[in-house]
């Protein structure tokens, strides 16, 4: 399931990865290269399979583990009221 931010969420690449600000909180959050691969993938159209895929062949990490980050990260930013 691809993966929408609200209207209210803007984001900024970074040498770091990416930056996501609530404009209706003031809330920052600051994704590492893990999770920015992951919100690419999501936000390009794939979905949670493809971005279990694009965090094996890119870290060194299993597809379990992989998923796992995967669905935590999707959770947090739902849970964070960031994305639907």
């Amino acid at each position: 399931m691809a993966l929408r931010f609200g209207t209210d969420v803007c984001t900024a690449t970074t040498d770091y990865g990416t930056v996501l600000l609530d404009q209706r909180t003031g809330q920052y959050w600051e994704l590492n290269p893990t999770a920015t691969l992951v919100v690419s993938t999501l936000m390009a159209g794939g979905d949670e399979d493809d971005a279990t895929n694009a965090l094996v062949r890119e870290f060194d990490v299993t597809p379990a583990q992989a998923r796992d980050d995967v669905t935590a990260l999707i959770g947090e930013l739902r849970a964070g009221g960031l994305a639907a």
